[in-house]
């Protein structure tokens, strides 16, 4: 796919923090790609303390197209703002990449064609996670199972729709702009952020079928305890700050934490125990399905691996909405 008319000038901005296994790989990926655009890349690290700073200063004093920026905000949004601000006069089109993420060829001629023929302002992608040890392949597994996602849209091959989310890829400078860009205090969940205030804004979400990326989830149950914590935490400030409701996939998370902790009173009430009961095998039988499809026995720990993504996001989402329901768009520490 060659560059569309009227020209456009991506801007690609990496937010990255601790990714020298990876950083370098997608930046010269992302330089040779916006070379045909006369396009340039900011990579915003929120104080790498493995090497990556180094890793991407030598590459932008060797690449005209590449830039560093410090991001001592350490999140995500307020780096990906900061870059806008910093660099994006003369370029047309925002685009997102994440440095933990693999990008196929094309990948940004396809958010381009795709942007131009839709007329959308935005262009989300799917994200299928793939993993290299057995434990992030599991944790892969699941989270591209229905058990780990839900059904959720943008957690697989993208089908060519109009969606209300999705993993960010491509947006319209004049949209982002135009509504605020990210709330930099979120320091999860800002992409949906974006994309209430976009889609209340009249902005349309387009959902590619032309590509996708992979993700690649993390390697033990501490840190996907953690992530799936805060991505809870998260979903609960951006429906309170939008005093919006849940939908039905994110109910049935919700309820998980109430579901568990009705347990403690079964010994009373032993009916107390059915919903925890029915949850754990829902998962469990998910798990078996995993590892059916995946002709590989150890993959029935995905089911184990589901429930405590459940739990982790369905407290992380009770405690944000215990702990702060008339500070709702207070920051979430990162």
């Amino acid at each position: 796919m060659s560059p569309i008319a009227p020209s456009p000038v991506p801007l690609v901005v990496i937010p990255c923090l601790n990714e020298a296994a990876h950083i370098a790989r997608v930046t010269k990926q992302m330089s040779n790609a916006v070379r045909p655009y006369g396009g340039r890349v900011v990579v915003a690290d929120g104080g790498s303390t493995d090497g990556s700073r180094a890793v991407v200063r030598e590459i932008a004093r060797r690449d005209p197209r590449v830039h560093f920026l410090d991001n001592p905000a350490r999140i995500q949004s307020a780096g990906i703002n900061a870059a806008v601000a910093a660099h994006g006069a003369g370029h047309s089109h925002l685009i997102r990449v994440d440095a933990h993420c693999a990008y196929p060829d094309g990948f940004i001629p396809a958010l381009l064609v795709d942007a131009e023929a839709t007329g959308a302002s935005a262009v989300v992608v799917g994200m299928i996670a793939a993993g290299e040890g057995v434990i992030q392949r599991i944790n892969a597994a699941t989270q591209n199972a229905r058990i780990g996602n839900g059904g959720s849209k943008h957690r697989a091959q993208g089908r060519g729709e109009w969606v209300d989310h999705g993993h960010h890829a491509l947006i319209r400078l004049d949209a982002f702009h135009a509504v605020g860009g990210y709330d930099a205090s979120f320091a999860h969940n800002e992409d949906a952020e974006l994309d209430a205030r976009l889609t209340r804004a009249g902005h349309g979400i387009w959902l590619t079928a032309r590509t996708a990326i992979t993700y690649y989830p993390r390697t033990d149950a501490r840190s996907l305890l953690d992530q799936y914590f805060r991505y809870g935490r998260g979903r609960a400030r951006n429906l309170l700050k939008h005093r919006a409701l849940p939908n039905r996939r994110q109910w049935v998370v919700i309820s998980v934490a109430p579901t568990v902790a009705l347990v403690a009173a079964s010994s009373l009430v032993p009916l107390l125990a059915l919903p925890a009961f029915l949850w754990m095998a829902a998962a469990l039988a998910g798990g078996v399905s995993v590892a059916v499809s995946e002709r590989a026995p150890v993959m029935l720990l995905s089911g184990g691996v589901a429930m405590l993504m459940h739990v982790a996001w369905s407290v992380g989402f009770w405690t944000q909405l215990v702990s702060a329901p008339a500070g709702a768009t207070r920051g979430v520490p990162a």
